[in-house]
């Protein structure tokens, strides 16, 4: 009730109001059942522009920073996220991470929508960059239909270092058909399976939002050319 009162009376009507907010192919979405919708990153508003454009409730893994921290905007902040039904995940690695990713999985086991941003992380520059495996290994433990979803816009709004959003902007979201991985069934612990699954996704992602693909993660990006050339590798 508290998500829904939030979204329909103040997150999407102020949406709509400060900005030109189009959605396109709201009918990709599963009208019930579990699915998990996989977005492009590249807006810290990112995580209301999607679920605003959605007619079902969904459940983003956002990163823990965006629950820590004190004082008065800390606590606004929390609470919006919270509200909005948003998980938070360690992007550590190791059991912490695992943990994260199982309270997606109890989203998909709950027959609802689990929204994961495969990069991990915002585009630096607007491009899109590699995908991370961990949403390919939510899916082969739960096989359900992943919808690809294209944002553009968002960073223009409120580009990085900016303390308010620049109104009056164009956003766009764009949903993709859904993909099925059923093919894949029992070969979660192939690691050239998880890459495949995840390089696809971004490939549906790239082609909804036209955006210039680069090959390696988005956390390397501003790290040294030779240390993003072997993490390219890996």
């Amino acid at each position: 009730m508290r998500y829904w009162l939030l979204k329909n009376l103040v997150v999407v009507p102020l949406l709509r109001v400060l900005f030109r907010f189009e959605v396109h192919g709201v009918r990709n979405i599963p009208k019930s059942g579990a699915a998990i919708i996989a977005s492009n990153h590249v807006g810290i508003l990112d995580s209301a522009f999607v679920p605003g454009a959605m007619p079902r409730h969904v459940a983003f893994l956002v990163k823990e920073q965006w629950f820590a921290g004190k004082g008065f905007a800390a606590v606004v902040r929390r609470g919006f996220m919270r509200a909005m039904g948003q998980l938070e995940i360690d992007r550590g690695g190791g059991s912490a991470s695992e943990v994260s990713l199982g309270s997606g999985a109890a989203v998909l086991n709950a027959g609802k929508l689990l929204g994961i941003y495969p990069e991990g992380t915002r585009s630096p520059d607007g491009r899109l960059y590699r995908g991370r495996t961990g949403v390919a290994r939510v899916l082969l433990d739960h096989p359900v239909p992943v919808v690809p979803v294209a944002v553009s816009g968002t960073a223009e709004i409120m580009p990085r270092g900016a303390r308010f959003p620049k109104f009056g902007k164009r956003v766009i979201v764009t949903f993709g058909a859904p993909i099925d991985f059923s093919r894949y069934a029992g070969l979660a612990e192939d690691r050239f399976v998880l890459r495949a699954i995840t390089d696809e996704i971004m490939h549906e992602i790239n082609r909804l939002s036209g955006q210039e693909y680069v090959d390696v993660y988005a956390s390397n990006a501003r790290r040294p050319a030779r240390t993003v050339a072997a993490a390219a590798d890996a």
